[in-house]
């Protein structure tokens, strides 16, 4: 998707998907299992079904994560009231990533939206994501309708793009 032809349409630039791409990326997804932070298993497909989801796959470790994309992530949850928002924290270290580890990022008290915990980088490595931030953009039927990496200006416009398709 990245390199690929694109199509320019007024002031935005539309990216052109090859039929395998559309086909990759309207797969159903059954399940994106992640833990709580009392590590209970959660499936988000189970636990958030039925609403367009926006997944931001994260590392507190991320400057562009913690200073550009969980920003933008709780700007597009306050904005469009179809969409649910939720972090993945995706750990890649040995040591185990705490409650007080993913609160040590945000200024105030409570967690602008849910986030749970990727340990082993399961789900991380499910989407076959190219670094961090990773976004997945998720349909009411479960289909993964867009995976965009990054929080530059580029990406940024990628996701508001697709969420609007999505959700307006």
């Amino acid at each position: 998707m990245g390199g690929g032809p694109c199509v320019i349409y007024g002031s935005k630039t539309f990216a052109i998907l090859t039929e395998y791409e559309k086909i990759k990326l309207m797969k159903t997804i059954k399940s994106i299992k992640v833990q709580d932070f009392d590590s209970n298993e959660i499936n988000l497909i189970q636990e958030f079904g039925g609403n367009p989801l926006l997944i931001i796959i994260y590392n507190n470790q991320c400057l562009g994560c913690t200073g550009r994309a969980i920003p933008l992530a709780y700007e597009y949850q306050q904005k469009y009231d179809s969409l649910q928002v939720v972090g993945i924290h995706s750990n890649f270290g040995k040591i185990k990533t705490t409650e007080k580890d993913i609160n040590s990022i945000f200024t105030i008290d409570n967690l602008p939206f849910p986030i749970y915990l990727d340990e082993n980088h399961q789900v991380y490595d499910q989407f076959d994501s190219e670094g961090t931030p990773q976004w997945l953009l998720i349909t009411k039927e479960a289909e993964l309708y867009r995976s965009i990496f990054g929080s530059q200006d580029g990406s940024q416009n990628r996701l508001l793009y697709a969420i609007e398709e999505l959700c307006l």
